[in-house]
């Protein structure tokens, strides 16, 4: 029984469908998706360039601090204890004569890496957790989500403060690790939620259908399709992170004493606060910037991300 022309290019086409056609539908349809809308969302709101814009001041500070500071912040004379500002030293000096402005540029570097290695770890491990719970279902969505309730009933600096009490020696690797083993059931969860959802989308349903093995459609159309909110989620978490390490610093469990932090630097202020208030000052300020434009991007992003707010708009 021969096909008519119609029917003949109809299963041609059909037959021309497999992977490689599936792949270039969702080409096509990442030329206008959600993170194109997200951007251009995003660029025309004041707020997002401000929070990117001290972002990226504070990524330079930490990598390159002597553009900013020919001081040694180790450099101190008890002559200059609690000082005053004066030319070549804007913020005046600590309790141990050391300049202060130094010190909060030079500190910037442990706390962004400890909120950076933090936040990394975190993203990467919740999203294969939470993707292979998720899709996978079964016994393995169990057991990974009856272990993620019983990190998550664990406040993170709680669980920290008890974990570094008995490390041997603290380092902004050490810091990160630890805080990351609190932290990450919940980056997992909302992977876990967003994966569920984008499994039942007909594109997901097309792949299998023309025998797309489960791990290809999981890696090429349901974790990219799946990760935005979790993206939100790990930049407000990175200015989690920083307060974390200082809150730990602060309490002398943290980052040692020989590491500049500005965690360190509120610790040690604290005994100068009456008669000098300028040497906390300074490295809380830089503190409470750096977390600010976090959560400032973050809920940029949680916005235009979402669809519904977009729509609203």
């Amino acid at each position: 029984m021969q096909n008519k022309p119609g029917q003949a290019h109809f299963v041609a086409a059909l037959e021309d469908t497999p992977v490689a056609a599936v792949d270039r539908l969702d080409e096509n349809e990442k030329a206008r998706s959600t993170w194109a809308d997200a951007w251009e969302s995003m660029r025309r709101r004041p707020t997002f360039w401000i929070s990117a814009v001290l972002i990226l001041l504070i990524v330079i500070v930490a990598l390159f601090p002597t553009i900013f500071t020919q001081v040694d912040p180790r450099a101190c004379d008890l002559n200059n204890s609690n000082g005053d500002p004066t030319a070549g030293h804007p913020f005046g000096f600590n309790r141990q004569g050391c300049d202060v402005y130094s010190r909060t540029i030079w500190g910037t570097q442990a706390s962004v890496t400890v909120g950076l290695l933090a936040a990394s770890i975190v993203t990467l491990f919740g999203i294969i957790v939470g993707a292979l719970a998720g899709y996978y279902g079964g016994w393995l969505d169990a057991v990974v989500s009856r272990i993620g309730d019983i990190f998550f009933a664990i406040p993170t600096v709680l669980g920290a403060i008890v974990l570094m009490s008995v490390l041997p020696a603290a380092t902004p690797v050490t810091v990160a690790f630890v805080l990351s083993i609190f932290a990450w059931p919940q980056i997992a969860r909302i992977m876990r939620g967003a994966v569920l959802s984008a499994s039942n989308s007909d594109y997901v349903m097309a792949s299998t259908a023309l025998g797309v093995s489960k791990f290809r459609i999981l890696l090429r159309h349901v974790i990219p399709n799946a990760i935005a909110p979790v993206i939100v989620i790990a930049t407000v978490s990175l200015g989690t992170f920083i307060v974390a390490e200082a809150t730990l610093s602060f309490l002398g469990i943290g980052l040692p004493p020989s590491v500049m932090s500005w965690g360190n630097d509120i610790g040690t202020a604290q005994t100068s606060i009456v008669t000098s208030p300028q040497v906390l000052l300074y490295p809380a300020a830089a503190l409470s910037i750096t977390v600010l434009a976090f959560l400032m991007l973050g809920d940029i992003l949680r916005d235009a991300l979402d669809p519904t707010a977009r729509a609203t708009r």
